[in-house]
């Protein structure tokens, strides 16, 4: 994958961003949000927050869609950005299959190096 200058290129572990199901709105503020990651920026609340019961620069983006939420899980590498899972948020809590899942990806994914 060919990225700017000093920009860290996003490793899909699962998931993706296309419309449907998210609107074209959310689609884009995803995409917005994960480019700013890319280039460095340390992002916040509303937009993101740390998960470290997944793990070690572990983080979910928000992304608000009309009467859905969605959750973008990453994990913030020195060399990447890697994207362990996207999911459509319904509860306060994050499911725990979902942090499972992404703990399991990242071991997987460490494996792989």
């Amino acid at each position: 994958m060919k990225t700017a200058l000093n920009e860290k290129p996003l490793v899909w572990l699962h998931g993706e961003i296309k419309t449907p199901p998210f609107s074209k709105e959310a689609r884009l503020e995803a995409g917005f949000l994960l480019g700013k990651l890319q280039g460095g920026e340390n992002l916040s609340m509303p937009h993101s927050r740390p998960m470290p019961s997944i793990g070690k620069h572990c983080h979910e983006l928000r992304i608000n869609d009309g009467n859905k939420t969605w959750r973008i899980i990453h994990r913030i590498d020195r060399d990447a950005i890697i994207i362990l899972e996207i999911f459509e948020k319904k509860t306060n809590q994050t499911p725990k299959h979902v942090i499972e899942t992404c703990r399991k990806r990242i071991k997987f994914y460490e494996s792989s190096l």
